[in-house]
């Protein structure tokens, strides 16, 4: 088999990135996240020249449809074939086995759960796992994001060996023995992190945020406590495992150098032993959007720069309003073209980068935005913060603006189209969703059907300044009063627990 070395590098630089994904399909990211922290920020004054040749013409695809199969046990298999490059990437997608699900006292069970699937088997001890995959050079990785409804596995390798890393792979996933060893150092090392974290305006902000928006929904949750992870137990995990990891609702995709109508019938002998059981995968009931706005401030002293996030619950991933939220989204505050970069970073200087994103799940999730930005600034960053937020709902979007920015949604989706990993996320999205057949297919099309009116529709509908939950993580005694003008300020310490006012 001929390839270009340069393409095969690209192909698993991208498996390695998208072993860490638990959701396939999200809209797309900020390049910096909202706890990276800055100083000061310089203004570059980006010139737009419109010059560059535009096409008008709408992107038609057909996306080769998965191999798709249901094994004897119940497993759901989609298989994306792709003979350019002598690799392989898989991905188990176990659904009621993530963390959305955990008992209230072991917050964290799942994601420990699947970390520890890596520590050990029935016949292998930890090293052993880690020396076989090197020798293969293969990878795997398993995680449960918090507020997710699955857990991950995820292996990739070459073709020529795909038999044996996979079935080390499911070794792993069927046979884990969670040593106690193994679990005592994993414990040892999160209460590490979650003492480092805590440091972190970041991770402050998101955790009182997640509070802010879910409220008592179990996706508030975004880190586990230290109580939680001392009560964790070789047991407790093995229970979880044995109820939640069964593959009637799982999702097994397998993208690369294989041959689907070959590997089907092996499949079916690999995991004959993956037995089903009764699990209840019902999700708790919807989050609602909070009605009214309130202010948190978690008092960081002596902090040289507020991190501010804002937002509120939104759509879930099968809303017909997700199209247009993309577009809309991009326009706001999707990357360094967008109307937030722009105005608070190009033209103010307040920070090295804002942006807004949106989570859209099996339930809805919120709409936020967010940046870091120096102490002295915060309040002239929070009135554009609004600024934009009312005059994307107020004022149509221009002819020129929504256009430009439909193309670079397209476009972006376009480039993805050569990635069989995202052909076989795209897959498995619209599997997990029940999205129709085309769904995929049309996507250009519907993007480019987005109207001003939509955009304005939606802004309207889920961008409300006067229910938007607003969190600041800086020093108390300076941004306090900054706050105060948009509502009654609750304040928080570092650890999540109320405190006293601070005084200037």
């Amino acid at each position: 088999m001929k390839y270009r070395s340069k393409d095969f590098l690209g192909w698993l630089l991208e498996v390695a990135a998208l072993l860490a994904l638990a959701v396939p399909d999200l809209p797309e990211l900020p390049v910096q996240a909202f706890g990276q922290e800055s100083s000061s920020s310089p203004v570059t004054k980006v010139e737009r020249k419109n010059k560059a040749p535009v096409s008008t013409e709408i992107l038609r695809v057909k996306l080769s449809r998965p191999v798709e199969a249901k094994l004897k046990n119940g497993l759901t298999v989609l298989v994306v074939e792709d003979h350019r490059f002598p690799a392989v990437f898989a991905q188990f997608y176990i659904r009621g086995a993530g963390g959305i699900f955990e008992p209230e006292k072991l917050t964290g069970l799942a994601n420990v759960t699947a970390e520890m699937l890596r520590e050990g088997t029935q016949t292998r001890t930890s090293k052993q796992i880690a020396e076989e995959m090197d020798r293969q050079g293969a990878a795997l990785t398993a995680s449960s994001g918090f507020g997710s409804a699955e857990s991950v596995l995820s292996a990739s390798g070459l073709s020529d060996n795909f038999d044996a890393w996979f079935a080390l792979a499911t070794d792993v996933l069927l046979h884990p023995s969670f040593p106690d060893v193994e679990l005592t150092r994993l414990k040892q090392q999160l209460k590490v992190q979650l003492r480092q974290q805590r440091s972190k305006a970041g991770f402050l902000a998101e955790e009182r945020f997640g509070r802010a928006v879910f409220g008592s929904h179990p996706a508030a949750v975004v880190s586990p406590t230290p109580e939680s992870v001392d009560a964790l137990t070789p047991e407790a995990l093995m229970e979880w495992h044995r109820e939640r990891y069964t593959p009637q609702e799982a999702i097994l995709g397998i993208a690369g150098d294989v041959r689907a109508a070959e590997l089907i019938p092996e499949l079916e002998k690999w995991l004959a032993d993956w037995r089903q059981r009764e699990v209840s995968g019902v999700l708790p009931a919807d989050p609602v959007p909070v009605s009214n706005r309130k202010i948190y401030l978690v008092d960081r002293r002596d902090s040289v720069q507020t991190t501010v996030v804002l937002g509120n619950i939104a759509i879930g991933r099968r809303s017909e309003d997700y199209v247009p939220m993309v577009v809309m989204n991009h326009i706001l505050g999707g990357g360094p073209a967008a109307r937030l970069f722009l105005n608070l970073r190009e033209e103010k200087g307040y920070t090295y980068g804002v942006y807004s994103n949106f989570t859209a799940v099996e339930y809805p999730g919120p709409w936020r935005a967010g940046g870091n930005m120096r102490t002295e600034v915060t309040d002239g960053a929070l009135t554009e913060f609004f600024h934009e937020i009312r005059r994307i709902r107020e004022e149509k979007v221009g002819e020129a603006e929504l256009a430009e920015t439909k193309r670079s949604v397209v476009a972006n989706f376009a480039l993805s189209l050569e990635q069989p990993t995202r052909m076989l996320g795209f897959a498995i999205t619209r599997k997990i969703y029940n999205l129709p057949d085309d769904y995929w297919d049309t996507y250009p099309a519907k993007i480019m059907a987005v109207s001003a009116d939509d955009v304005q529709r939606v802004a309207r509908k889920y961008l409300d300044p006067e229910t938007m939950q607003l969190v600041a993580v800086g020093d108390g005694r300076k941004i306090k009063p900054t706050l105060e003008p948009y509502g009654s300020v609750e304040v928080y310490d570092s650890e999540g627990k109320p405190a006293a006012v601070p005084k200037p």
